[in-house]
């Protein structure tokens, strides 16, 4: 019997689909499949049966499968384990928006691998988030809550956004007092046709329907353009509060989006993914005001 066939048999009974098997193993189903096969003729039983809806198990399945979660359950264990007394070991991964990590999470994430200095820390931030589900990465901080997968989700707070311009640029332009003179001035934003994500139409919800004449997909971008007084834009409090050179438009204007931490509901208790968790949401919590642009 070939050990390696074991985990493609674990994916097909957890989730009794070849194809979402396949996802889970990175895998194509055609290779999932020959490998229960093989491992169905190296032991001289079968272990699934073909139902309308995917595959059950039969029961030599079922005893086999209380085995290999048991194995499962005892390499998980083994990986775990600090090598260095109470020190938190392996690799650990976080998928956020490039905004979030640019301007907050990178600016803090030293102090974090000081506390964790056994840890590999991958920061992921761009236009777009890897899926927890698929086991791409091991916490995601994502606009809106998936609907499915078997992830833990919390929210991990809210956070306004206001419209801001270089201050610069408000001294050689119009003054901007009410929404109807925004007509006067050049917006900046995302570019429509490529939003990654529903939650990023901010220009949607100005009381004066106006689209923008620069676009980005990158809020990094979109920022760079702003400070450097080509126009004004939508950016989150926790991006243009923490630029001195830019000044809020239009107050009164508030946009409110969420931050959403998920995890894998079979990894979240890792050590290393539950230390990062713990960690993010303190410090998130610490620093409430920036995201709510209350911030001094």
């Amino acid at each position: 019997m070939d050990w390696g066939d074991l985990p493609f048999f674990l994916a097909v009974a957890r989730r009794g689909q070849l194809s979402q098997a396949a996802m889970a193993m990175h895998a194509d189903p055609t290779t999932v499949g020959r490998r229960v096969r093989r491992l169905e003729r190296a032991l001289g039983v079968r272990l699934f049966e073909q139902a309308a809806d995917g595959q059950t198990l039969t029961p030599a399945g079922e005893r086999l499968l209380k085995r290999v979660e048991a194995m499962a359950a005892l390499a998980n264990e083994a990986a775990t384990v600090p090598l260095g007394g109470n020190d938190v070991t392996g690799t650990v991964r976080i998928s956020v928006a490039e905004g979030f990590g640019t301007w907050f999470v990178a600016r803090h994430l030293s102090r974090f691998a000081d506390t964790n200095p056994a840890l590999e820390i991958d920061l992921v931030a761009n236009s777009g988030f890897l899926n927890p589900t698929r086991r791409e990465t091991d916490l995601a901080v994502l606009l809106a809550p998936p609907r499915r997968g078997p992830l833990i989700t919390r929210k991990l707070t809210d956070y306004r956004l206001n419209l801001y311009a270089s201050k610069e640029y408000l001294s050689l332009h119009p003054p901007i007092d009410s929404p109807e003179a925004l007509r006067d001035h050049r917006l900046i934003g995302y570019v429509p046709d490529i939003i990654y994500a529903p939650e990023l139409r901010y220009l949607d919800e100005l009381p004066l329907k106006v689209g923008a004449q620069l676009r980005s997909s990158s809020i990094n971008a979109q920022h760079g353009l702003i400070a450097s007084g080509a126009g004004l834009g939508v950016l989150p409090c926790f991006i243009g509060g923490g630029d001195p050179g830019l000044s809020r438009v239009l107050p009164d204007i508030q946009i409110t989006r969420s931050f959403w931490l998920t995890t894998h509901r079979e990894t979240r208790n890792f050590p290393q993914v539950r230390a990062m968790s713990d960690w993010l949401v303190d410090l998130v919590r610490r620093h409430r005001p920036l995201f709510l642009g209350e911030a001094g």
